[in-house]
């Protein structure tokens, strides 16, 4: 695991969008397309804005979903809302190039497993996304992978749902195919998340997000989060 500390919020940005647009421009010149599955949350919407400022071929770029709330189009909790105005909107995507988690349907199951076959469509079989974006929860979750969710132990499955978490059921990327991307971007800022970011680094399975790989994994946080990590 690689880690960049960063002084600002705006910094912790700007070096996220950085190192997404360069993962970009070698998977296009490797393989002819580039795909990248974002989080939400408020630092990765300001990364979304500079990663706009971009100049990438974006027909070749398609952007998918890590996690996202089962709630109805526009909502603003959901995380497909602030992909869309802050980065979809602002650059030259086609639409079709913005697959988006089908969390509206009736039967989440099967919606789940309809987005897995649109994965393997789009980047084999299984499926291998050129870069993973992921944020830390306090509680010490990532993407939708949350303290005791029977999702924790699915592995049979690249996509799967969750139970209610904070007033949502969840659609979110497993274990199984976050670790086979090639490329995975830890963005975490703020005290808050320092006690879990230590965990995180010492890859403490005890906490969700200390299952993913670290071997392809980047971390960009601003000193406050690593305010813990410096004194391990």
């Amino acid at each position: 695991m690689q880690i960049r500390e960063c002084e600002s919020l705006d910094d912790v940005a700007v070096a996220g969008a950085n190192f997404i647009s360069a993962r970009a421009t070698e998977a296009i010149a490797e393989r002819g397309q580039f795909t990248l599955a974002l989080s939400g949350g408020s630092t990765p919407w300001i990364m979304f804005g500079k990663l706009a400022e971009q100049q990438l071929p974006w027909d070749r770029v398609r952007i998918l979903q890590v996690d996202e709330r089962a709630a109805a189009d526009g909502d603003p909790d959901r995380n497909l809302v602030h992909i869309v105005r802050q980065l979809a909107d602002q650059v030259s995507l086609p639409a079709e190039n913005l697959i988006a988690m089908p969390v509206t349907s009736d039967d989440l199951e099967k919606a789940a497993s309809q987005y897995e076959q649109v994965l393997i469509e789009l980047a084999g079989e299984p499926p291998v996304l050129d870069f993973v974006h992921l944020g830390l929860g306090e509680d010490g979750h990532t993407a939708s992978l949350v303290p005791g969710d029977p999702v924790l132990s699915i592995v049979d499955r690249d996509i799967a749902t969750t139970g209610t978490y904070e007033g949502h059921r969840r659609m979110t990327l497993t274990y199984s195919i976050i670790n086979r991307a090639r490329h995975i971007l830890w963005l975490i800022t703020g005290q808050g998340k320092a006690d879990m970011l230590s965990r995180l680094v010492q890859a403490d399975r005890d906490i969700p997000a200390g299952r993913v790989s670290q071997h392809q994994a980047t971390v960009v946080a601003d000193a406050a989060a690593l305010s813990r990590h410096a004194q391990n």
